[in-house]
């Protein structure tokens, strides 16, 4: 433990007047010392220097402040990081061969590992400034620093960014693109080598939506990166209907690694979502939550960036909790001779450098000699990185490698630039060492755009910084226990919103068990003929299926209402489609219409058998009796009745709509209006009987058969008013009948309808109101009684006809009305005539008038003696 004063800034030989600070140096030892001997950077000299922080090893430190020591209890080679390593050497080795490239000026790197560590992460930016590890921030023992910019990812860059900033010092990112880091006025000195990844929350929808993944949870790591991202992914999701089941905070820090809180993540294993969107940053250690889940299995299918690769492992698997994982990687053209130069990388061609040493030895079983670790031996002849399993080395260049070999590229052409610039501002001035100040870059690299050796275009300024468009890679486990990535499709922001998203299905390959594309829904989807109804409480994905109402249908899954059918169209009976209805209407072929028309046509050929009969006997007194005249033009209006209801079958047209209702008005006023002029003749018949009398006048003068033409021109002239104003027409009766259409014929005006009835319906009431007054007169021969009984069973079929015909609907109701046409002339035709043609044809000794004159003579005999 040392006391350090605190050195004055701009003058080192002040001592400052601030109270004293203690600082604590610690040494840190364990068994393999040689892996602690490790030397916390790489250098490589060279005329211009660029310096890189990658996080290449990790440990956790347990402090104990009462023995003033450090317990180191973890510790871990990421092989994947090292191949950023190969990337800056590459990049750098690349642009000093280029006689076109800083021809003159050879490039050096100075490399620091950095540690995932709220505490640890700038202890090694520090050390770079300072010079020496003894020496404190602020403050440098080295006499010139020849690095002119600095590379780091995205964590060491937003805790370090501030005071890099102090000195100007540029500094490119080699993480995912950072809202927060693209402030210029926060960090003006910082530039960003990713492209924006505005488009990665659409294109992951686009993949959910592909898939039919509407319940997912999210994992994030709990950097404002991942929380913006967080926010950006649940208005996505929210606007293409996709639920989030879960939202589980990752830490991103070995300190918050550390903490109680983190251990299970209870949520991702416990929920019915069998999809995970998984986000973390480039550096983030994320990966360290997850690293005891590589055998676990979860049979969930997990969606992620290529920032976090969790196939990197230390040995081979044969189960894998993230096997079948799908990832969005940034599309990015291949660099010539990346893979050729990652072949022959080896510890002899670069002695000097460590990381690679040390990598070696854990990959290949090789051992530390020497007390400066710097030999390895009993290493396999044929040993190189290309022999090495996927999960152990990538040969193929990352995004962070990518970014590390543009930003390398891009601090190259800002001082190709400079230099070239300085010359022509002086021409005669040639200097034998290059010597600048790294803010000089500054005017350089915010507008820098360059064309790197792959094709690809370049370019530092944020404001005009394309997005990225994606490969979207699958983690197979194959050959079994060795995982490597495949490209399986692409996301691209810049095409036709149909043709973003392409996939080859039949490439992926999903986590073991699983033999089909995986389901992740809240709910079951709802089949054609049913609709979602919400569950209260629960987000939208989550539904019950209620079967679509009547003559409504849904002919998709999940649809939230159901669509009604047309009027001419009715639902099947799944409720999945509409159907057209079939054309129907009271047809004569139909077993209801055979038997009305039968039987209209039977009584209407009975009504001509008695109206022969009656015309053959004519003169016999039982005819003759009852003014046989009106009798003929009763049977023949009789005939007609039956006839009518012919018109109420068969397909409507426009001829019988017209025909229907004013035939039948017609008609049967014609036999009402005869029936009242036989009942007027019986009372007159037998009432007037005093001669002289002006009654007895009109009876012999034939004023009561002057009735039948009066009611009949009135019924005329209704109906004449009736289709002069609104006429009856075809119309459609889409609702009576399901699966049909029934045509009807419409009565047009209602009103003039009721009138026409209800003109019909006074006659009948004043006929059998004039029946009943005569039905005790003498009965030889006397139809009174008959007709009372007629109009009485008359009236009481068209009562009841009214209810019951608008209680019914479609055919039932046309079949309604002319059985009451059929039922109402027989009435009039059973009640009146049957009995006269049973005298005529089976009593004709009763059709006699001696018997009828013989009562007459009694009765007056019996008169007299009454009255003497």
């Amino acid at each position: 433990m040392t006391f350090v004063p605190q050195r004055n800034t701009l003058n080192p030989s002040i001592p400052s007047t601030e109270p004293q600070r203690l600082y604590l140096l610690v040494t840190c030892h364990d068994d393999h010392n040689c892996f602690f001997q490790m030397k916390r950077s790489f250098f490589k000299d060279g005329d211009v220097e660029i310096a890189a922080f990658f996080p290449i090893y990790r440990y956790l430190v347990d402090r104990i402040m009462n023995n003033f020591k450090n317990n180191i209890i973890f510790r871990g080679f990421q092989s994947k990081n090292y191949q950023y390593v190969l990337a800056l050497v590459f990049a750098i080795e690349e642009i000093n061969k280029n006689p076109y490239l800083l021809p003159n000026v050879t490039l050096g790197f100075d490399l620091y590992n950095v540690m995932h560590s709220d505490m640890m992460v700038i202890e090694n930016p520090f050390i770079w400034l300072a010079g020496l590890e003894e020496d404190i921030p602020n403050y440098t023992c080295r006499k010139h620093s020849k690095s002119v910019a600095v590379i780091s990812g995205t964590s060491v860059a937003i805790q370090m960014g501030t005071l890099l900033e102090l000195y100007k010092i540029p500094q490119l990112t080699l993480g995912s693109f950072e809202p927060l880091l693209s402030d210029s006025g926060q960090f003006p000195s910082l530039y960003q080598m990713a492209p924006k990844d505005t488009s990665l929350a659409h294109g992951m929808v686009s993949l959910l939506l592909h898939f039919s993944w509407t319940w997912v949870g999210l994992a994030i790591s709990d950097l404002p990166k991942g929380i913006q991202f967080m926010t950006d992914l649940k208005v996505e999701l929210q606007k293409n209907g996709v639920c989030v089941d879960f939202v589980e905070l990752i830490p991103a820090t070995e300190n918050s690694h550390s903490s109680v809180h983190w251990p299970y993540h209870i949520q991702i294993i416990k929920s019915s979502a069998n999809v995970v969107i998984l986000f973390c940053d480039t550096d983030s250690l994320i990966g360290v939550s997850f690293a005891t889940w590589r055998c676990v299995m979860t049979w969930k299918v997990w969606v992620t960036t290529s920032q976090w690769d969790f196939a990197s492992s230390e040995k081979p698997f044969l189960l894998h909790s993230f096997h079948g994982t799908l990832i969005f990687s940034h599309h990015h053209a291949e660099i010539s001779g990346f893979k050729n130069f990652l072949r022959t990388a080896n510890p002899s061609k670069y002695p000097e450098d460590i990381y690679l040493s040390t990598f070696w030895s854990l990959a290949f079983g090789c051992l530390f000699t020497g007390t400066s670790c710097n030999t390895l031996q009993k290493c396999p002849l044929n040993a190189s990185l290309e022999s090495l399993p996927p999960h152990h080395f990538d040969m193929s260049m990352s995004d962070g490698s990518y970014n590390i070999y543009n930003a390398v590229y891009a601090v190259a052409h800002s001082i190709h630039e400079m230099l070239l610039q300085e010359l022509e501002m002086q021409p005669g001035n040639k200097r034998s060492k290059v010597a600048f100040s790294p803010w000089q870059l500054h005017p350089f690299l915010k507008n820098l755009q360059f064309t790197n050796p792959a094709g690809a275009l370049v370019n530092l300024n944020h404001k005009r910084n394309l997005e990225a468009e994606y490969d979207i890679l699958n983690f197979w486990n194959f050959p079994y226990g060795v995982g490597h990535k495949v490209k399986v499709g692409k996301f691209s922001p810049y095409v036709p919103h149909a043709q973003q998203l392409s996939l080859s299905e039949n490439l992926i390959e999903w986590a073991t068990g699983i033999t089909e594309t995986p389901h992740s829904v809240c709910s079951v989807s709802c089949s054609p003929g049913f609709r979602k109804a919400p569950l209260e409480g629960k987000p939208t994905c989550c539904f019950d299926c209620t079967p679509c109402p009547g003559n409504e249908i849904s002919n998709q899954t999940d649809m939230h209402q159901c669509v009604k059918c047309l009027d001419h169209q009715y639902a099947s009976t799944e409720q999945d489609r509409c159907l057209n209805k079939a054309v129907a209407f009271l047809a004569y072929d139909e077993p209801l219409g055979m038997t009305l028309v039968f039987t209209a046509l039977c009584f209407s050929v009975l009504t001509t058998v008695v109206l022969g009969v009656f015309m053959k006997h004519q003169d016999t007194p039982i005819v003759k009796a009852n003014n046989h005249c009106l009798s003929y033009i009763l049977l023949i209006a009789l005939v007609f009745c039956f006839l009518c209801s012919l018109l109420f079958i068969g397909r409507p047209n426009t001829a019988t709509c017209v025909l229907q209702q004013t035939t039948f008005g017609v008609v049967f006023t014609v036999a009402i209006s005869t029936v009242l002029a036989k009942t007027i003749t019986v009372l007159l018949a037998f009432k007037v009987t005093a001669p002289g009398r002006r009654m007895r006048h009109w009876l012999l003068s034939g004023v009561p058969n002057s009735i039948i033409p009066i009611c009949s021109l009135i019924q005329l002239a209704l109906c004449a008013i009736w289709l002069g104003t609104s006429p009856p027409f075809i119309d459609t009766d889409a609702h009576s009948e399901h699966g049909h259409i029934i045509l009807v014929c419409n009565k047009g005006s209602v009103t003039a309808f009721y009138c026409v009835l209800g003109y019909l319906s006074s006659l009948a009431l004043l006929s059998f109101t004039v029946a009943f007054l005569a039905r005790n007169l003498p009965d030889t021969f006397n139809e009174a009684k008959f007709l009372t009984f007629s109009m009485l069973v008359f009236c009481n079929v068209w009562v009841t006809f009214l209810p019951v015909y608008y209680s019914t609907k479609g055919k039932v109701m046309v079949a309604v009305e002319v059985f009451s046409i059929l039922a109402s002339s027989v009435a009039l035709l059973g009640c009146i005539f049957v009995p006269k043609c049973y005298i005529i044809l089976f009593r004709p000794e009763k059709n006699a008038l001696k018997g009828f004159r013989d009562r007459i003579v009694s009765k007056e005999t019996d008169v007299l003696k009454s009255g003497s």
